[in-house]
This record gives structure tokens, C-alpha cells and sequence, in this order.
């Protein structure tokens, strides 16, 4: 890649390549920092940003930021581009492509058709040059709808996942953070939990305790065990009553092979699940987990900048076809999103490159005991995602994870941004809420004592049964 270089001012700023523009230009991260790419002043942040501007889009087909010949991912990008989808953005340069995704003529239907025409570096280099505000306004016009046995992403709606986790994976402890989820009208996008061990019968367990509950009362969504795709796909060999197969992924081959997975077999993950037919609206079951900073933790990052390569994860993702994808904004710390500024961006950035790219994308808003921010940043992030049409975030009981040791959202929040911002769960679901006499007549979770007849048996079911 050759050398960029502008004047700004009287000073010439020069860049070696286009990995340095684009880490120069990216907000402010700590993980940046630490790599040793970031932007040294804002006056060289705001000339990497003239130079991205101008750009053609074109670049990035022909400039690889990671090399095509040492990364499947890469590869993955470049050889799945669809060429006829790009065409009506094709003349663009990154800074007219941010005036046309503000525009009324980028409309959710237009957006829809050109996302299999875009590259994850596009829309990282795009989001670069937006505010805050323009990373909601437009990913507020996609709707990625996407249904396995409830149906998530539909325009005004927002789904949420009920994690029950538990230090020791106790049935009792989780069957209680179930149902009180539940009770909450939580979990329509998944009750899905982090196994404290990778244990295949510990695992298996868990997937016999949620389907259990699932079938008793009849309810319209999935659960996942958020165990190793390889674990997963044995527990299907198993006959495990399995929903959705999990997995981390990250944007670039070495990362993932840290992980301990490939292309490959993320795809025999898929095609295990879907042979079992479990799905009753749709056929999405894959589950996908990002987060800025997951390459640069495992020395996998060749140089690029945090938020460029999260968005290459989302190709990854998007290869598979999920029903969820979520970034974990602010888990990995504050070594690589220093404070809630730094986290509150990244995840309106994540929300929107997933969006854009026609991923049907979740927010875990959360953030670690040593990170530079609080509960208070954390409610501000979650009702810009809700304004950004966020497909679900993710809520545990008391925002505090007992098992993970973070801090996220409570389900408190869940039903405060639905009643305020009128935004019903999946229909499946808020069909099922309507039959069990949950939904005042405005189709609110209103407050109650726990003394009806359902509510009564919810709370009576043991997680052993």
C-alpha cells in the first residue's frame, strides 16, 4: 500500500499507508493506543479524516488492510463481494457515501439491497467521518429482521436476552433468574446463558433445563447455551435439545483461530443445528459475539485499528446467517475502551457498521468494575441504542453478573425503555405475554403483586424438574 499525505494548515501530515489513515481517523480508544496506531493529536486525527473523505470506496477492493493471501477473512470479504450491489454506490467516495446514507433517498429497502455490496472496511471508514447522532439517524432506517421461534428485528420493536448466569451453573440458581426474567416479560430474543464450565453434561444439562421450562409453559423463544461451537455440535450428537450454537468471533483469521475456530466450522456448527429442525418461524441458528479489541488482545490485529476490524467480524457473522449478533461493548476493559465516552461510541459505531452490513444487531451495554464509568453512562447508552433501533440488548438480574463480574443492564431497564419509547417485544412473544394476563390494556407489563394463577406456577417450577 502506498504512503497518504495532505496539507493542513502549514503542516504536512503523512500517513504510510491506508491501515494508518484509517486507525489515525477512528475516535479516540485506548486499545489504539496501546497498539501504538492511533492518532497522536486531533489535528492529525482531522487530517486522516480529510484524506478518508476523499477517498474513493473503490480503495478498498483493491487496497487489503489485512493480506488476502495470509487471512481467510480477507478472503472471505473480497471473494463474497457482490459486485452488482455495490454498483449504485460504486462512484462514491467515503465522504459522499456518508452525505447519501444521511439522505431521504437512503431509505430502509435501499439499504437493505446495498448491504451484500459492501465491505466491512467501507463502513468502518464511513462511520469515522459520522457523529454520534449520524450513527443513529441512519442505522434507525434498517430494519434486519431475522426468526427462529420468535421473530426479532421488526421496525418499533426491541427484544431482549435473558442471562441467568450462575457461579457454579447451580438448576436451581438459573431456574430463578429465569423466571424472574420472566416475570419481566424478558427473553423473547433468547434466554441464553454463560456456562461456567465448557463441561459437555454440565452443558447439556443446562440446554434439558430451558427446554424443559420452554415446553411447560409453552413459550415462543430459544435458548443457547453459550458454550464452544465445538461442544455444541457434540451435544447435538448427543441429542441435546440444542436451539441456537454459540460462538466469539473476530475480524481477522488469527483472532479467530484463538478462539479455536475457522470458517469452516463455524459453517458445520450451522449445518448441525439446522439439521435438527427445531425452529418453528424461521431457520437463523447461529448466535454470534463480537467486541472492539478482541484482535489486539490475542496479537491478532497486523497494524489495524480496533473498530475496523470489529466491523470485519460482522463479515464473518454475516456468512452464517445468524438470528443474533451482539457486540459486548465494554467487557473486554478499559485497556481498549478506557471510559464511557470511549464505550458509549463504540458501541453506537458497532450498532450501526452490524446494521449496515445486514446483521440483525444486540448490544450487550455493560461495561468492567475498572473501567472509567458507571450506571448512569450505561442509561444513556441504552436509550440511544433503543433510539438507534437496537434488534435487542442483553439484561441480568440487578445489572450485575454474578458469574462474569460485569456490569450490564437489569430488567428493570428492559421494561423502562418498552413502556417509554412504546417498543413491544417480538409478536410471538408479546402474543404469549397477552395470553398468560400479563398486558394491561395499553399491552404493558403493568406493575403487580405475583398472586395470579400463572405467575404462582412460573414462580413454583424448580429448576430440577
Amino acid at each position: 500500500m502506498a504512503p497518504y499525505s495532505i496539507i493542513l494548515g502549514r503542516e504536512r501530515h503523512v500517513f504510510t499507508d491506508l491501515r494508518a489513515v484509517m486507525a489515525a481517523a477512528s475516535a479516540e480508544k485506548s486499545g489504539d493506543q496501546l497498539a501504538g496506531i492511533a492518532a497522536g493529536s486531533h489535528e492529525k486525527r482531522v487530517a486522516a479524516r480529510y484524506l478518508l473523505a476523499d477517498l474513493p470506496l473503490k480503495v478498498f477492493l483493491n487496497e487489503a488492510l489485512v493480506p488476502y493471501e495470509a487471512d481467510e477473512v480477507t478472503r472471505l470479504i473480497i471473494d463474497s463481494h457482490d459486485a452488482e450491489a455495490f454498483k449504485p454506490v460504486s462512484h462514491m467516495t467515503v465522504g459522499q457515501f456518508r452525505d447519501f446514507l444521511l439522505s431521504y433517498e437512503a431509505t430502509a429497502d435501499v439499504l437493505k439491497q446495498l448491504a451484500p455490496g459492501l465491505t466491512p472496511e467501507m463502513v468502518a471508514a464511513v462511520s469515522k467521518l459520522m457523529r454520534n447522532h449520524d450513527l443513529i439517524t441512519v442505522a434507525a432506517k434498517t430494519s434486519i429482521v431475522t426468526a427462529f421461534r420468535s421473530t426479532i428485528g421488526l421496525a418499533g420493536r426491541l427484544s431482549s436476552r435473558l442471562q441467568p448466569n450462575h457461579p457454579t451453573d447451580d438448576p436451581e440458581g438459573v431456574a430463578g433468574s429465569t423466571l424472574d426474567g420472566l416475570l419481566y416479560g424478558i427473553g423473547d430474543a433468547v434466554i441464553g446463558i454463560n456456562p461456567a464450565s465448557d463441561n459437555l453434561d454440565a452443558c447439556m444439562r443446562l440446554m434439558e433445563l430451558f427446554d424443559a421450562l420452554r415446553q411447560r409453559f409453552d413459550i415462543p423463544t430459544q435458548s443457547c447455551v453459550l458454550t464452544h461451537v465445538t461442544t455444541s455440535i457434540q451435544a447435538i450428537e448427543a441429542g441435546a435439545p440444542l436451539d441456537l450454537v454459540f460462538q466469539s468471533v473476530a475480524g481477522t483469521e488469527a483472532a479467530n483461530r484463538g478462539f479455536g475456530v475457522d470458517l469452516a466450522l463455524l459453517r458445520e456448527g450451522r449445518e448441525a443445528a439446522l439439521s435438527l429442525g427445531r425452529g418453528t418461524v424461521g431457520r437463523n441458528v447461529m448466535y454470534l459475539e463480537t467486541g472492539q479489541g478482541s484482535a489486539l488482545s490475542a496479537d491478532a490485529h497486523h497494524g489495524v485499528d480496533e473498530q475496523t476490524l470489529e466491523a470485519r467480524a460482522y463479515a464473518v457473522a454475516r456468512s452464517v446467517d445468524p438470528l443474533l449478533v451482539n457486540t459486548v461493548v465494554g467487557f473486554i476493559g478499559p485497556e481498549y475502551l478506557y471510559d464511557a465516552k470511549q464505550i458509549i461510541r463504540a458501541g453506537l459505531e458497532d450498532h450501526f457498521c452490524g446494521k449496515l452490513l445486514g446483521l440483525p444487531m444486540g448490544v450487550d451495554v455493560c461495561y468492567t468494575n475498572h473501567a472509567e464509568a458507571d450506571q448512569d453512562d450505561m442509561d444513556n447508552l441504552m436509550v440511544l441504542l433503543t433510539v438507534a433501533g437496537v434488534n435487542f440488548l442483553i439484561a441480568v438480574p440487578g445489572a450485575d453478573d454474578v458469574m462474569l463480574n460485569y456490569q450490564s443492564l437489569s430488567y428493570h431497564d428492559i421494561v423502562g425503555l418498552r413502556h417509554q419509547f412504546s417498543r413491544p417485544p417480538a409478536p410471538e412473544f408479546e402474543a404469549w405475554l397477552g395470553r398468560m394476563g400479563w398486558l394491561d390494556r395499553n399491552g404493558k407489563l403493568p406493575p403487580r403483586p405475583h398472586s395470579d394463577a400463572f405467575s404462582r406456577a412460573l414462580l413454583s417450577y424448580g429448576g430440577s424438574r
